[in-house]
């Protein structure tokens, strides 16, 4: 690989001895007087090493390196000195020098010095360029999309992921709102911190202060000793509060403390502690239909409201089914110890017509349960569940694509989606209820309604 060097010296001789010396048929060097003229120089070409004396009229060599670090950041710089002291060697490496050579200098230890300073180069040019083929090959991790819609979630996580704005992100149940919240934090400026999920809907409301805050000991009954809350376990990460529609009105406004100020205290300690955290909140809920009937703070809504990306419905983006159901059959096939290749045209065509009221958690249900039954390395029509393929055809709807009966074809089309989230879920209502985005007295009520019996499974 070739290479070029840039020497900085206001002794002519001396730059004519180390272009000289260090010139090669895979070194190219060149010179400058002083330190204005090595920034021009660096304007104009592609430099891989800057060899700069510390004492130059002018721009010196401190303020020379200075500059480099910060509009070119990524060339590393080996500093002359020919007052070699110990100051002026530390004073250059901590202003981010790679190296030092004590003038007068022998030519040998300058090209070991410069050997490593060149290969030092080459590594971080080398993972900038995998860095970025990976990011380009493997956008967004398990995002898996090319709709429209999709692109504009995409895009939105894009914006935001160097980003410590507070992310609302909103749709229907199974819409992977907690999968992009996880890309969101891989990608962003806090990868290298925790990413703490809390589900505010699973936590009894008695406890969920606690789990958000921590507790000392014996603050209240069976705290037997003390804990740390979700906020500060996700201390300098990212802390995803999931549902925080269905949080409790009490601990909202605590919750607004802790992200308006960035203290929080914990149940039974008088002392406050800061933390730094980006929060990103998820909800199906229309939050603001939840304000207008008081069941939400208008104050929390907008301060969580910074950065809002709505996810898209599946059936909002019908062309991304079969490569997500491909993806999923790829992973879910390693995981069983089987070779899934792909799917039959009647099998992708049964996936196409069927709404997915449980959107991408029930698609990869589906597919999960595809993969164990397939016989072959293909997927076809009879390996998914029976509801699939139990849809009436097009030739069964009117012509004009108008029902007769606009009432008897709305509670078939919610019977049919209700059976579905039923049989997704073994007939355990309370998670059918969360597949369908409603609540569980929801469900009852329409259950009843609609005389639909559930056993252990639905029928």
């Amino acid at each position: 690989m070739s290479h070029t060097v840039l020497v900085v010296d206001d002794e002519p001789k001396l730059c004519d001895l180390l272009v000289s010396a260090l010139s090669s048929d895979s070194v190219q060097v060149l010179s400058a007087g002083n330190g204005l003229q090595a920034l021009a120089l660096l304007d104009k070409e592609a430099v891989d090493l800057v060899i700069s004396d510390w004492r130059m009229p002018g721009m010196d060599g401190p303020q020379l390196l200075a500059e480099i670090k910060l509009r070119f950041p990524q060339i590393p710089v080996i500093v002359m000195t020919a007052y070699s002291t110990v100051k002026n060697a530390v004073q250059s490496m901590r202003n981010g020098a790679f190296d030092y050579i004590a003038k007068p200098f022998d030519i040998d230890e300058l090209d070991i010095t410069v050997h490593k300073a060149l290969q030092f180069r080459d590594i971080v040019r080398d993972n900038a360029r995998l860095r970025a083929e990976l990011d380009e090959h493997q956008q967004f991790d398990n995002l898996v999309g090319d709709s429209a819609a999709f692109k504009r979630v995409l895009q939105a996580v894009d914006s935001v992921r160097e980003s410590n704005a507070t992310i609302l992100l909103t749709g229907e149940s199974g819409t992977g709102k907690e999968m992009v919240a996880r890309a969101i934090h891989k990608h962003g400026n806090r990868a290298a911190q925790p990413f703490v999920a809390v589900n505010c809907a699973a936590i009894p409301e008695g406890l969920l202060e606690s789990e958000m805050f921590g507790h000392r000991k014996g603050a209240f009954t069976g705290a037997l000793s003390d804990r740390i809350g979700r906020f500060q376990q996700a201390d300098k990460g990212t802390l995803f509060l999931d549902e925080i529609g269905d949080m409790p009105l009490a601990l909202q406004a605590k919750i607004l403390r802790a992200l308006q100020e960035r203290v929080i205290e914990p149940v039974g300690d008088g002392r406050e502690r800061k933390v730094d955290v980006r929060v990103i909140a998820a909800t199906h809920r229309n939050l603001l239909d939840a304000v207008a009937n008081k069941e939400f703070r208008e104050d929390l809504y907008y301060r969580l409201n910074v950065f809002p990306i709505p996810l898209p419905a599946l059936r909002e983006r019908a062309e991304d089914i079969a490569p997500l159901a491909r993806h999923f059959a790829h992973s879910l096939g390693l995981a069983a110890g089987k070779r899934i290749t792909g799917f039959s045209a009647q099998a992708l065509q049964s996936m196409a017509n069927y709404p997915w009221p449980g959107n991408i958690r029930e698609l990869q249900n589906c597919v999960e349960r595809a993969t164990i039954v397939a016989k072959g390395s293909t997927i076809e029509a009879g390996d998914l569940p029976g509801y699939l393929l139990d849809r009436p055809a097009d030739s069964d709807l009117p012509v004009s694509g108008v029902p007769e009966d606009l009432d008897g074809a709305l509670a078939l089309a919610e019977k049919n989606w209700i059976l579905a989230a039923l049989q997704q879920t073994n007939g355990v209502q309370a998670a059918a209820a969360q597949l369908l985005g409603v609540s569980e007295r929801s469900l009852w009520y329409r259950l009843k309604k609609l005389q639909i019996q559930v056993d252990k499974i639905a029928r």
